[in-house]
């Protein structure tokens, strides 16, 4: 095992996944907390302050995974990998509405699991330093140093995947890009999911930065930053 690399809750209620979870992220490095309830995680949130959660859907007792997803949401922007036994669309999009960053099918490969876990970490630690911090998206500032999107100085809340996405679009203002091409460069090319999870975090954009974000739908091939 290397060094130490962040810490990572894991909340999932069967103790046989979470402990596969649970070595092949110490493999990797991490430090892991686990919790078996929605309660549990929250507290286990609150005071590790981890670098990111591994969140199963259905957890047992009063607050399923998509609860404890919403009100991590109201205080924070950790990142959240959800895991479900479901292969649900429904599903995937009331995740991706609430703010997860990745959705992890059971029965999954541990391996692509802990690959998943490293993409998601890269995203979050910022640019290279030879690269510009703050881009401009219409009126929308894009500081992709401090990892904010501010309109009119205001700092609008967006969830992990939903600011790396509005960066690569201010990366790449003016072009037309696919949904897949938006897939691999946002999600990354070993990313599998549904093309229609562009589409969601494209509605979530346009949701919370509404007419700050020149964000065009380009027919038949995807969308433009205008």
């Amino acid at each position: 095992m290397g060094p130490q690399t962040g810490t990572i809750v894991v909340v999932e209620d069967d103790p046989h996944i979470a402990d596969l979870i649970d070595m092949y992220l110490r493999r990797d490095g991490h430090r892991v907390i686990q919790a078996n309830q929605g309660e549990a995680g929250l507290h286990a949130v609150e005071r590790e302050k981890p670098r990111l959660v591994i969140l199963d859907v259905g957890l047992p007792g009063p607050i399923d995974g998509f609860e404890v997803c919403r009100r991590l949401r109201a205080s924070s922007s950790v990142p959240v990998m959800m895991l479900t036994a479901r292969d649900d669309e429904i599903d995937r999009v009331l995740g991706f509405e609430l703010g997860a960053d990745d959705y992890v099918t059971k029965p999954f490969s541990p391996r692509e699991l802990a690959a998943r876990v490293k993409a998601i970490i890269r995203r979050v630690e910022g640019p290279p330093p030879d690269k510009p911090a703050v881009f401009q998206a219409g009126a929308v500032d894009v500081d992709t140093g401090r990892r904010e999107a501010r309109v009119a100085g205001r700092v609008v809340p967006l969830a992990t995947r939903e600011f790396d996405l509005l960066a690569h679009f201010a990366l790449n203002r003016g072009l037309a890009l696919s949904r897949q091409q938006l897939l691999d460069g946002v999600w990354g090319m070993g990313w599998y999911g549904d093309e229609r999870t562009v589409d969601v975090h494209v509605g979530q954009l346009r949701k919370k930065l509404g007419d700050a974000l020149p964000l065009t739908t380009v027919w038949g091939v995807g969308y433009r930053l205008d």
